[in-house]
């Protein structure tokens, strides 16, 4: 396949790119007027597509069909009250996602592509941040949580964000423009581009903190309105997790496009070494430094930053259901043997008359997913709220269908 066919391909798809940074059934809330301090507890979650459940429709990744790897079919994104479709359109809140914990009753208030704040996305979809935005029809998730907390006992508030502030879905498109569209032998890497060196730049990172600091303000404000003492509730901030190894980890040959067509990572290894140990690093010690420029008092941590690693985007040992020989998800061994994080769909694969959505790449996806609820739930601590460090367990799932992971 030649340079310039990659490089066609590539750019219509990546042009449109915007990456935005489930085995258990969602119980309905039921109808009452609890409040602050009253009646059943619940937990809810607030930020983006990494915390919103983007991708979390399917499990594994594979180029034969979508019936391989469908875990949650049709209906994965549907939030609504009727079930019957999505409050906010591509907000994509899965079934999947990870503040369904089980044995607490949750709310999804995040939004896939979400920043601090409330924008309109280049696609036209008004993407509610973690603020008061209200136009009548779409309301920012601070307001949400408050109109929320005011008539459930909301006993913690999960968030993530600050990725898609740092601009990680135009990163990406850099990263893999930026591959597709330069020969091995004379490399055009994405770390060193001028728009990519100053979204991590000292300016930048100021910048993203002030703004992170005032959305854990926000949240704080928001449950303050609907009555909650600081005390009343926790905040659980969770950072960060690297979506594909280092260079040396990826499984595909550097040269050639099987790390494009095949895997759907196509990124040199410089620029894979740089994103793992600058780009995240930069995000998540931001996100922790902004949580502590809040001044809020009753925040725990919840550090994920290696937890998908050995199930990562073409990382070595894991891989596609048909290059393990498996026939389905389902298939005995699947989930440590496939890959946690949704694959960047190309060409034939995505998405006009697919169930595919571009916005699904490099996300967490099923099985990812509901490693992620597993931290949460231990994180939760049955109400005694406490930080720590997730990563995986043993081999194999748990009783009720999750991988597992210990929280250190």
């Amino acid at each position: 396949m030649s340079t310039s066919r990659i490089s066609r391909r590539a750019l219509a798809v990546l042009g449109s790119l915007a990456v935005s940074l489930s085995a258990l059934a969602v119980v309905p809330a039921p109808a009452h007027a609890d409040g602050p301090g009253v009646g059943t507890p619940y937990v809810v979650s607030v930020g983006e597509s990494y915390i919103s459940g983007e991708a979390g429709r399917w499990a594994g990744n594979t180029n034969q069909g979508s019936y391989k790897h469908d875990a949650l079919g049709s209906t994965a994104y549907f939030d609504n009250d009727a079930g019957t479709g999505e409050t906010y359109q591509r907000c994509h809140r899965s079934r999947s996602a990870d503040i369904h914990i089980g044995g607490v009753l949750s709310k999804n208030l995040a939004c896939s592509g979400a920043k601090t704040t409330t924008y309109t996305s280049d696609d036209g979809y008004l993407k509610p941040g973690i603020d008061f935005f209200d136009n009548g029809s779409v309301r920012g998730q601070a307001l949400d949580l408050q109109n929320f907390a005011k008539t459930h006992n909301v006993t913690m508030v999960e968030v993530s964000i600050g990725g898609n502030d740092f601009g990680f879905g135009d990163t990406i498109v850099a990263c893999m423009s930026n591959w597709a569209t330069s020969p091995s032998w004379w490399k055009n890497y994405c770390y060193d581009d001028a728009a990519v060196q100053a979204r991590v730049s000292s300016s930048s990172v100021t910048t993203r903190r002030n703004e992170i600091a005032q959305a854990f303000a926000n949240v704080r404000a928001a449950m303050r309105n609907a009555g909650y003492g600081d005390s009343s509730w926790t905040l659980l901030v969770r950072n960060y997790m690297s979506p594909l190894p280092r260079g040396a980890g990826i499984r595909y040959a550097e040269t050639g496009y099987t790390r494009y067509d095949l895997g759907g990572c196509g990124i040199w290894n410089k620029d894979a070494d740089w994103a793992n140990d600058v780009y995240l690093s930069t995000i998540n010690s931001t996100i922790d430094q902004a949580r502590v420029q809040s001044g809020l008092t009753n925040t725990r941590t919840l550090n994920v930053a290696t937890l998908l690693n050995g199930n990562r985007l073409c990382e070595t040992g894991v891989g596609l259901l048909e290059e393990k020989g498996l026939d389905t998800w389902r298939s005995p061994g699947a989930v440590d043997q496939t890959e946690w994080v949704n694959t960047t769909r190309v060409g034939t694969t995505c998405c006009a008359n697919s169930p595919y959505y571009i916005q699904e790449s490099f996300h967490p996806n099923y099985w990812g997913q509901l490693a992620l609820r597993g931290c949460v739930r231990a994180a939760w601590n049955g109400g005694a709220v406490r930080s720590g460090t997730c990563v995986q367990g043993a081999s194999g799932l748990t009783a009720s269908g999750e991988p597992k992971v210990v929280l250190q």
